[in-house]
């Protein structure tokens, strides 16, 4: 009896040999011959899978969010069964900077397709990602939460931070792949603005004690009565 194949794991299989491989060359530098040598399939077996480099391509995206979201799982899990909003943020914002070899791989393949979804006349045909706002939707609402919660700053514009956080991750991402800085200093920064955010002001009257002269005097004040002595 011939063995059953498993069509979704054959393409799964695929795509993270472009993945490997486009770690190591660069997503533009990959074509569908190399793919396929690192998976160890035939080039015939890739092309009627993905018939086109353009349809690998996205289907590699989708494998790469997948393991992002895997990434971001993991830490959560790592942060026990109720890490808050605060911890939630960061591990997002974590998980995409190239710390180590996966989050590297992430961010470098993530970047490059970017700039060829812009540049590719087939990929720029087709939506870069189908929900852009996704991860800028998910940290404003996480971020209104802590508000909500007295953990954040009430008087933040939460989207607003949101798209900071995002645009300053991204861009602390690239420094740390160019050699600008290392991973260190870059994790320095990002917890250098969680705390600025997730820093709620205190309350007007949160650094009063009562001390003697605010107690409620039933009688006669000391002074006043040492003068009638």
């Amino acid at each position: 009896m011939p063995k059953r194949v498993d069509h979704e794991e054959r393409r799964s299989q695929i795509a993270e040999a472009l993945v490997r491989v486009a770690g190591r060359r660069g997503l533009h530098a990959v074509g569908m011959r190399d793919v396929a040598a690192e998976a160890g399939v035939s080039l015939r077996l890739v092309q009627y899978y993905f018939q086109t480099k353009e349809k690998l391509l996205f289907y590699g995206l989708q494998h790469l969010t997948d393991r992002f979201s895997a990434r971001v799982g993991a830490r959560l899990a790592a942060a026990g069964p109720a890490p808050g909003p605060r911890a939630t943020v960061e591990a997002i914002l974590l998980a995409s900077l190239p710390t180590d070899e996966e989050g590297r791989t992430f961010h470098l393949l993530y970047s490059s397709y970017s700039i060829l979804s812009v540049t590719d006349e087939a990929l720029a045909a087709t939506p870069f990602i189908d929900n852009p706002n996704a991860a800028e939707d998910a940290l404003t609402g996480l971020l209104r939460t802590a508000q909500d919660e007295g953990l954040a700053d009430p008087d933040a514009d939460a989207r607003t931070e949101a798209i900071s956080l995002l645009a300053m991750t991204a861009t602390l991402g690239t420094s740390i792949l160019v050699g600008q800085r290392d991973a260190g200093s870059a994790v320095a920064v990002l917890h250098h603005h969680l705390d600025r955010i997730f820093t709620a002001p205190p309350r007007p009257d949160a650094g009063r004690t009562d001390g003697p002269e605010d107690q409620p005097s039933d009688g006669p004040s000391s002074s006043a009565t040492s003068r009638r002595a």
